[in-house]
């Protein structure tokens, strides 16, 4: 499974031969300037909730590789009516693709289009895939739901957002991977504006504390896991 970051909470996810994209928001990201949506290939593009910073870049993406759209079911409606391809889904249920099994978990934030039309509620996604299992968490409050998590899947890694003013901070991050179980560590949704700035070397260290280790990624850098 690879992983890569394109800034804010977009991600590209390669595994199983599929390619998915997770949250496009890139041409309207001045950091991520460098990144051409027209290279990018997806087969899936999944959506944690309906927010600008999270769908700019849907309908482009989708319409030039025919991916299916997986999120909520109003999300998934809104654009099914735009003769996009979609999967709709709700919380805690479970469908398994031709990657591997996703489930979409909740979430703490709200949820509507740039256009004012209801994005349903917001969510995030479990991922069990080649043996590898990961938390999407989404833009998402420090949830006890999160506690949920590991009674059905030991993850590998989690994707959590600790950029604060929207989502949880750094602190809360790390209270977020013990409910979850997990020691690595995926940071995203951080930089992108002046509300969600951090100081990275104090982040890592925070977590290093407590025996965890937090990665953050320059834009379209990658792991492997």
């Amino acid at each position: 499974m690879k992983i890569t970051y394109y800034g804010h909470a977009t991600l590209s996810i390669e595994v199983g031969g599929k390619h998915i994209i997770v949250d496009p928001f890139i041409t309207g990201n001045p950091q991520a300037a460098a990144i051409d949506i027209n290279t990018l290939k997806a087969d899936y593009i999944l959506l944690t909730h309906a927010h600008g910073d999270h769908v700019l870049d849907v309908e482009a993406i989708a319409k030039r590789t025919n991916a299916t759209i997986v999120s909520n079911a109003e999300i998934t409606s809104y654009y099914a009516q735009r003769e996009l391809k979609a999967h709709p889904m709700n919380h805690g249920g479970s469908w398994q693709f031709d990657f591997g099994k996703v489930k979409y978990v909740n979430a703490i934030h709200s949820s509507s289009f740039p256009d004012g039309s209801y994005g349903g509620n917001p969510g995030g996604f479990v991922i069990e895939s080649e043996h590898k299992n990961i938390y999407i968490a989404g833009d998402t409050a420090l949830t006890m739901d999160m506690k949920l998590i590991p009674l059905r899947t030991k993850l590998d890694l989690a994707i959590l957002p600790i950029g604060n003013n929207f989502t949880m901070d750094v602190e809360d991050a790390i209270i977020a991977s013990d409910f979850v179980e997990c020691d690595k560590i995926l940071g995203y949704h951080f930089d992108t504006f002046g509300y969600i700035e951090i100081n990275h070397e104090e982040s890592i260290k925070k977590f290093f504390d407590k025996g965890k280790d937090l990665m953050l990624l320059k834009i379209g850098e990658s792991i492997e896991l």
